[in-house]
């Protein structure tokens, strides 16, 4: 019994010198990120037109003006809501068509980029940092620059978060891929189907639940992106809230009311996708 007590107490001195090394990283670690995030704000409220601490008392300023001219104007409400609805159809739709062009593209760099199913395997490093590079640009900076070869409107708008959207959904769809049965991949190419109806019959089916899942969730996302890209000329419902804003007093009403509008749509969305994704999740599981 003693050597077994021994080695016991081996282990067990052993897993709590363990444990007191990594509590010490940790420590050293979030000590770390506190002085970057303490540093950082320091740096930015230093570069800011103005003190953080001597606006923040200004914080509610904007929306308590806007919700009393909305308040003072309610009735006009209704109109301004059907005025800015064809902005906001606007906004859908270069949301929905960057979805569906980001979606396929990331499919395909996804089928390239995955261990076991990549038509190059030599080449899968080279897409996997393709998708790194198109996820870590932001979508405002294409569209600043598209905007700037192409012009205002949509199409630098549904380019950039296309742009984005792969290189998103392509990472999210390359770690699906991973776990398919490759049974049925095996079998097509056992008599003699071509790699891309290999992926369409042996891949496809059985992710495509998750794709869909995943794409909906995308979309919610891109709704967002492109209100926000409006700001910056990409069109939308963005680029009229902006000007509402910009005019001041006299057009507070219209922008609660676009507020409304952008509201209600991101709520619906969200909640028709997530009983999609419900129904999806009950019937594939």
């Amino acid at each position: 019994m003693q050597p077994k007590t021994f080695g016991h107490q081996i282990r067990r001195s052993a897993y709590f010198a363990h444990l007191a090394k990594r509590r010490i990283y940790s420590s050293i670690i979030i000590l770390v990120f506190t002085m970057l995030i303490i540093s950082g704000f320091i740096v930015a409220n230093d570069r800011n037109a103005g003190g953080f601490w001597d606006g923040i008392n200004q914080l509610g300023d904007f929306p308590y003006e806007v919700l009393s001219e909305a308040g003072e104007k309610f009735l006009e409400l209704p109109s301004h809501l059907l005025t800015y609805l064809p902005a906001l159809l606007e906004t859908i739709h270069i949301a929905g068509a960057a979805t569906l062009v980001g979606a396929l593209s990331g499919l395909f760099l996804s089928l390239l980029s995955t261990r076991g199913l990549a038509y190059w395997p030599w080449a899968i490093p080279i897409f996997r940092r393709m998708m790194d590079i198109m996820r870590a640009i932001p979508e405002i900076v294409i569209a600043l620059v598209l905007i700037f070869v192409l012009g205002g409107g949509p199409i630098p708008a549904m380019i950039a978060i296309a742009f984005h959207t792969a290189g998103a959904l392509g990472k999210q769809f390359s770690e699906v891929n991973e776990n398919v049965d490759t049974k049925p991949i095996d079998g097509l190419l056992s008599v003699g189907a071509k790699w891309f109806q290999r992926m369409w019959l042996g891949v496809v089916p059985q992710v495509s639940p998750n794709y869909l899942s995943y794409g909906l969730m995308r979309f919610e996302i891109n709704i967002r992106a492109s209100a926000i890209l409006g700001f910056v000329g990409a069109g939308g419902i963005g680029y009229e809230l902006r000007n509402t804003m910009s005019w001041g007093k006299g057009k507070y009403d219209e922008a609660a009311a676009i507020f409304i509008l952008l509201f209600l749509t991101i709520v619906l969305v969200d909640q028709l996708s997530s009983l999609v994704r419900s129904r999806l999740i009950g019937t594939t599981g």
